[in-house]
Order: C-alpha cells, then sequence, then structure tokens
C-alpha cells in the first residue's frame, strides 16, 4: 500500500505539531496533498476509472475547505502551508 503507518506519521510530524497531532488542518492539507498526487497519476493511466475521479474531487473539495479555515483563523499558518506544500489557489 502507498499510505503507510510511518509515511503518515511523517506527514504529522513535518507539517503538524507533532507526530501524533492528526487533527492539525496542516497536516491533514499535506496528506490530502500526497493523496491527491498518487490519485492524480493514477488516473493518467486509467482514464476511465469514473470512482477514482469521484474520490479525487472529493479529496480536492476537502482540501480546499481546510485551506479556507485556515485563512480564516490564521493567514500566517495558510501562507506558510502555501509555500511549504507549492500550493497556490
Amino acid at each position: 500500500m502507498y499510505l503507510t503507518k510511518e509515511v503518515k506519521a511523517n506527514f504529522f510530524k513535518e507539517y503538524g505539531q507533532s507526530e501524533f497531532d492528526t487533527g492539525s488542518p496542516e497536516g491533514q492539507i499535506a496528506l490530502f496533498s500526497y493523496r491527491i498526487k498518487h490519485l492524480t497519476e493514477h488516473l493518467k493511466v486509467n482514464r476511465k476509472d469514473k470512482a477514482t475521479e469521484r474520490a479525487l474531487v472529493r479529496l480536492v473539495g476537502k482540501r480546499r475547505r481546510l485551506l479556507d479555515y485556515l485563512k480564516e483563523k490564521e493567514i500566517t499558518r495558510y501562507r506558510s502551508i502555501i509555500k511549504k506544500l507549492g500550493i497556490r489557489k
């Protein structure tokens, strides 16, 4: 499997407060970005996989909502996670 416990822990450790802080918006955004990248690569090969396409659209929406929340609450944290991940609106 492409997403193991260790990989998840590294995301939360690098982008969140700690590896056990799975609720931080930064960690969740980083994890969603990783999954979005993986699904995008899958869809390049399997163009007719509509279920994966729907899952990808839902993930992008979740990430967008978390980014909007972070932008409203703390703009500095928003700017730092955008810069780290290379995401732009």
